[in-house]
């Protein structure tokens, strides 16, 4: 696309997840040069969700491409572990306990520790 070419750059979206599709829409879709098509349509680019052996399914820890350590840190969590006892359980310093369960509220969109659990329960992450 040269500089003097007005000829919008166009992007497909096909992601199972409604809401995120929803967002991702409404995010690219105020960048002035973009112009969203149906995911069926001819497109410079395309965002389609990733497959992985189980395709279609939306939830569990792939969902939010959770670490091995995010999980063992999850599972200490459901338990009702502090950071110090997560440290100590898993072997690693308390700053990466803290660093861990700080990215698992990040990933989990959760508020805390108790929302982040409960997040993953609903998902099917864990079994309490």
């Amino acid at each position: 696309m040269s500089a003097q070419d007005d000829t919008p750059i166009t992007i497909a979206i096909a992601v199972d997840d409604a809401e995120l599709a929803d967002r991702l829409a409404v995010l690219l879709g105020s960048v002035v040069g973009l112009r969203l098509v149906a995911a069926s349509a001819d497109a410079d680019v395309a965002v389609v969700t990733p497959r992985s052996d189980g395709a279609g399914k939306s939830e569990g820890a792939d969902a939010f491409q959770l670490t091995a350590r995010e999980r063992d840190v999850l599972a200490l969590m459901a338990e009702g572990c502090s950071n110090k006892e997560i440290a100590r359980s898993l072997g690693i310093s308390v700053h990466t306990a803290k660093f861990h369960v700080g990215s698992l509220l990040d990933k989990l969109d959760a508020t805390g520790r108790t929302d982040a659990v409960a997040h993953a329960a609903r998902r099917g992450i864990i079994e309490l």
